[in-house]
C-alpha cells in the first residue's frame, strides 16, 4: 500500500508542474504539440526511475561531501543513455527536443528526488517514487503540449480538428497562458 502512495503522489497530490509548480522550463519550451510534451515527460521518467534505482543503492556508500556532485553524475549517466537512444531510434523526436534532452540533468525535478526521497528510501519506494513523479510529470507535459496543440494549430497528433489555431499558442506566451490556466484548474478541482 506504502508503493501506491509513492506512485499515486507523483500523478496527483505532488505533480511536479500542476502542483510542485518544478521543472517549467521544459515544460514551457517543449510543449508546444502533444507528442513533444510526452516524448521530453517519458525521457525525464526514464531517468527518474534509473538514478532513483541507483542512488538508493548506493546512498549509503557516498560521502556525505560528495552526495550532490555523485548523484549528479548517476543522473547525467541515465541522461546520456536516453539522449543515444532517442538520437538513434527516433531522430525527428531527438531532433525537435534538442537542447532539452541533456539539460534533464539539471531538471530540478529529478535532483530534487534523488536528494529528498532516493537517498534515504528503498530501491522499491524509490522506484515507484521515480515512476510517479515521471508519469505525472509526462501527463502533465502531455495535457498541456495537447491544449496548446489543439488551440494554436488546431489539430492533435496530425488529425486537423479546426481549420485553424491561435498563433500565439504555439509560442511562448501561449504556454504561460494554457500552463496557467491548466495550474489554476487543477486548484480548482482540489479544493
Amino acid at each position: 500500500m506504502n508503493q501506491w502512495k509513492n506512485f499515486t503522489k507523483g500523478l496527483i497530490r505532488e505533480n511536479p508542474i500542476l502542483v510542485l509548480i518544478l521543472g517549467t522550463c521544459p515544460t514551457l519550451a517543449t510543449t508546444s504539440s502533444a507528442i513533444n510534451g510526452i516524448s521530453m515527460g517519458l525521457a525525464t521518467t526514464f531517468v527518474l526511475v534509473g538514478s532513483n534505482v541507483v542512488i538508493s543503492l548506493i546512498a549509503n556508500m557516498i560521502p556525505s561531501k560528495v552526495r550532490i556532485p555523485a548523484y549528479i553524475v548517476v543522473i547525467a549517466s541515465f541522461v546520456t543513455i536516453i539522449d543515444l537512444v532517442m538520437q538513434a531510434y527516433v531522430p525527428a523526436i531527438y531532433e525537435t527536443l534538442g537542447l532539452f534532452i541533456p539539460l534533464i540533468v539539471v531538471n530540478c525535478i529529478v535532483l530534487g528526488r534523488a536528494e529528498a526521497f532516493a537517498s534515504k528510501n528503498t530501491v522499491v519506494s524509490s522506484f515507484f517514487d521515480g515512476l510517479g513523479m515521471g508519469l505525472g510529470f509526462a501527463l502533465a507535459l502531455g495535457i498541456l503540449g495537447a491544449i496548446r496543440e489543439i488551440l494554436g494549430a488546431g489539430q492533435i497528433f496530425g488529425f486537423e480538428l479546426m481549420n485553424q489555431g491561435a498563433l500565439v499558442f504555439v509560442l511562448a506566451p501561449g504556454a504561460f497562458i494554457a500552463l496557467g490556466y491548466l495550474i489554476a484548474l487543477v486548484n480548482k478541482i482540489k479544493k
